[in-house]
């Protein structure tokens, strides 16, 4: 059986988008990215909503860019390798490999796919990961708090769930960034 891991960039203060909706203080540097690509390496399913996928679509052709660090490269193999699961109500169709589209996120078919599945999948978007938390189908919560407070947008963590979580492992990167490895228990 698969983890299901809600993997997440977030500011200092909580946020994985400013009140703008922008997060290019997000982007990691070689050195997270390369870290982030160990965390990766072993999934084989990323669940996304629909934002998220179509962000996360830079990598469907970040292969066909030249000079590429060889973090990125790595990352697009990663990410290209994997399945993906749209959970959407408006997207019409995909523009990548290996991905499909649910109308709604249904905890029971994510918890069969976990169940079923021999690697482990990641939860990617705030919301979904919010409804994948309060269904209690979350695993394992990876945060990376980057060095900037933007002071209001978008929550990594949704606002009405209690957890208490264990710490399990952290790790501090040259630019200042932090890595935060939780298991979440039910309070």
């Amino acid at each position: 059986m698969g983890q299901l891991i809600y993997s997440a960039i977030a500011s200092a203060d909580g946020y994985v988008e400013d009140e703008g909706g922008n997060f290019d203080w997000a982007a990691p540097d070689e050195e997270v990215l390369a870290f982030v690509n160990d965390l990766e390496r072993p999934v084989g399913t990323y669940l996304y909503g629909r934002r998220m996928y179509q962000t996360m679509l830079y990598w469907e052709t970040a292969h066909t860019l030249s000079g590429q660090p060889s973090c990125v490269r790595e990352f697009t193999g990663i990410w290209q390798a994997a399945d993906k699961v749209v959970f959407s109500k408006t997207l019409r169709s995909v523009s990548s490999a290996r991905t499909r589209i649910e109308r709604d996120f249904d905890p029971g078919m994510v918890g069969q796919l976990k169940r079923a599945t021999g690697h482990d999948m990641t939860v990617g978007g705030a919301d979904l990961a919010g409804q994948a938390i309060k269904a209690g189908l979350v695993d394992e919560l990876q945060l990376f708090l980057m060095p900037v407070v933007v002071g209001g947008g978008k929550h990594a963590l949704p606002n009405d769930v209690r957890l208490h979580l264990e710490l399990l492992d952290t790790h501090r990167f040259a630019g200042g960034a932090v890595f935060l490895r939780y298991l979440p228990k039910s309070a």
